[in-house]
């Protein structure tokens, strides 16, 4: 089965419309199949987006990419840093 990824605008709305599932009476694996989710998947995405609004989970995924490129950055100064250091130790 292919794998589809869904934007955190898409994960938002099938959680909504999962909610108005549950509330009209639909069981669990029922709302689930009806979206096309595993249930695992779908209490992943309650977790992660659990109340939020669309654009707190644009702006979520936003950060979380800037975050990893930081992490990158600082990664590559570090061993930047410990090279030197060696280097400079080597000089003495």
């Amino acid at each position: 089965m292919k794998r589809t990824r869904h934007s955190p605008e898409q994960i938002i709305a099938k959680l909504r419309e999962a909610d108005a599932l549950l509330a009209g009476g639909a069981a669990m694996g029922q709302g689930c199949q009806k979206l096309e989710v595993s249930e695992q998947t779908f209490h992943r995405s309650r977790n992660q987006y659990g109340g939020m609004k669309a654009a707190e989970a644009k702006r979520l995924k936003e950060l979380e990419i800037e975050n990893t490129r930081l992490k990158k950055l600082v990664a590559d100064l570090s061993l930047d840093n410990a090279m030197l250091k060696e280097v400079a130790k080597g000089e003495r």
